[in-house]
């Protein structure tokens, strides 16, 4: 193998930062040549104004930069023609209808909807230091913010505003943040504006086409921030994705617990399978040892019991009882989840684990086809 075949094969390994896959598989890389110590080196981008080409350039000359026999690199970065977009878009489908939903209840991605009975419980908090914490595990996790009006995920993940997917043709590509492929309405509005006379169509399309028109690629898990109470969204999502599983998040007080309880019954009404509950801003402890529990007790255990009451009802466990923590607030503002910024914090190491527990859950197959074949009896077998 001579030295510009040495390049190739370290520039093709370098994963592009959207996509999450080699750009030598991408077929991104173009020509390579590489005399007396100089390499140079041709990549085609996927679009104009890649917003990731800074990354690609630095990655792309730091790789080959580590081939022995290599002491100067020359990048340069061209665009990709329409026909090689069109290539790259089939090899991503993979043999998939444009717009087609792939998480359906045969796909092999978790489907997990976080949902709360009222707003201001922390949900959102929760989903995404799940998220991290499951990406941290080394999952392939998506997030979908199907918070309409009240969208949240992209500040508490630290997106910047004015980040928006980059398209390549009709592939949408979600920004990835600490680990974590994120979609939200947030990423298509003017800073400041809001969302205000959608009603349940409007709601319902934008739904899908997060669910349809973003190319997630091959995820191990999907969580989906649900808005608080069982209006349009929960519905939509109920008639979309029926199979889903559902985490229901509350706090230690009634005036959360029993509208948690209703959110919990909705989820299970459209064929959702409610796997656990989650208290947050539950009794924390001071240096001195003192226990405050500022929100109440019990909550959470008594939304599980009532949602594991129901004769045909699965065990729901309270899985996690976040407490108050102010680096679980402070880190939400910073956009850096506490689960990295501070892991050994109480709130952060039972958020960890959470996710633990929701990696280990077996997923039910129930309703599920699965790829087998039953052999039937010929007639020498008789």
């Amino acid at each position: 193998m001579n030295l510009a075949d040495l390049v190739r094969q370290a520039v093709g390994a370098v994963p592009d930062p959207e996509l999450r896959r080699p750009i030598g598989e991408l077929d991104m890389v173009r020509e390579i040549t590489a005399e007396d110590g100089h390499a140079v080196v041709d990549i085609a981008l996927t679009i104009v104004g890649c917003p990731a080409s800074d990354r690609i350039e630095a990655d792309v000359r730091r790789a080959a930069a580590s081939v022995d026999g290599i002491t100067d690199v020359t990048v340069e970065l061209g665009v990709m023609t329409p026909a090689e977009r069109k290539a790259l878009t089939e090899k991503l489908r993979d043999g998939r209808p444009a717009r087609q939903m792939p998480f359906g209840p045969d796909s092999l991605t978790r489907v997990i909807l976080v949902s709360s009975g009222k707003g201001g419980v922390g949900k959102s908090t929760i989903t995404a230091n799940l998220a991290v914490a499951l990406a941290a595990q080394g999952l392939a996790v998506g997030l979908v913010d199907a918070d309409v009006h009240g969208f949240s995920i992209p500040g508490l993940l630290g997106i910047p505003a004015g980040t928006q997917p980059t398209r390549i043709d009709d592939l949408m590509l979600p920004p990835v943040a600490h680990g974590v492929k994120t979609i939200s309405i947030g990423m298509f509005l003017r800073d400041g504006e809001a969302v205000v006379a959608w009603r349940g169509p409007m709601l319902h399309r934008t739904v899908q086409q997060f669910l349809t028109d973003v190319f997630f690629g091959d995820l191990d898990v999907l969580l989906i921030d649900m808005p608080p109470g069982t209006g349009d969204i929960a519905i939509s999502i109920g008639q979309i994705l029926p199979h889903a599983e559902v985490l229901v998040v509350t706090t230690p007080q009634s005036a959360a617990s029993d509208v948690a309880i209703r959110s919990g019954l909705v989820a299970r009404q459209t064929g959702q399978r409610v796997i656990g509950v989650v208290e947050n801003m539950a009794a924390f402890t001071l240096p001195d040892g003192t226990v405050v529990d500022l929100f109440g007790t019990g909550g959470g255990a008594e939304v599980a019991a009532a949602l594991s009451a129901s004769d045909d009802a699965d065990d729901v466990p309270l899985m996690a009882s976040v407490p108050l923590s102010p680096a679980l607030r402070a880190g939400g503002d910073a956009g850096i989840p506490i689960v990295l910024s501070d892991p050994d914090d109480a709130a952060a190491r039972t958020i960890t684990a959470l996710a633990d527990r929701v990696s280990h859950r077996s997923r039910g197959l129930s309703g599920r086809s699965l790829p087998m074949s039953v052999a039937r009896p010929t007639a020498s077998d008789s």
